[in-house]
């Protein structure tokens, strides 16, 4: 857990900085266990070493109000190493949640991230993820933009 949480930190540590602060950029090893329980974790290796990991689950619990379906597959703590960025793993890592998504029985994905993370929102739209409406979380310091996807089997 402390090398999962570790990665989540250096993942994320950019988005702090620049004062968006993702859970994943502060949670604790007991965190990260936690969410891990909501779902399946799948992780990257370069020989030994962590360098990615996504978390998805089909049908997931959501909040009252939140403005997607709860019979959505969802995915978090999609992170990579930030000396492991740009050769695809980010992409590599989001067919695998969407595939598993499929395979756990959801025709539709849905994420959401901060809405001031113009560029992470481009990425997902670029991916072909659509704002749904938007939802505050409790732990993070900014508004978020819900986004959904709809699946079709590969």
């Amino acid at each position: 857990m402390e090398e999962l949480t570790d990665l989540l930190h250096r993942a994320y540590a950019d988005h702090a900085a620049a004062g968006r602060v993702f859970f994943a950029s502060y949670q604790s090893a007991r965190d990260t266990a936690h969410r891990l329980g909501k779902g399946e974790c799948w992780v990257a290796l370069r020989g030994n070493v962590l360098v990615g990991t996504v978390t998805m689950s089909a049908s997931h619990t959501t909040p009252e109000g939140y403005p997607a379906s709860a019979a959505a597959g969802s995915f978090w703590q999609l992170a990579v190493d930030p000396s492991e960025r740009g050769n695809g793993l980010g992409q590599r890592l989001l067919v695998l949640a969407e595939e598993r998504i499929v395979a756990l029985g959801s025709a539709q994905a849905v994420i959401d991230t901060s809405a001031e993370a113009t560029e992470l929102v481009g990425w997902y739209r670029r991916r072909g993820y659509v704002p749904v409406g938007t939802w505050r979380w409790d732990v993070t310091n900014y508004e978020s933009v819900v986004l959904a996807k709809v699946l079709s089997a590969r």
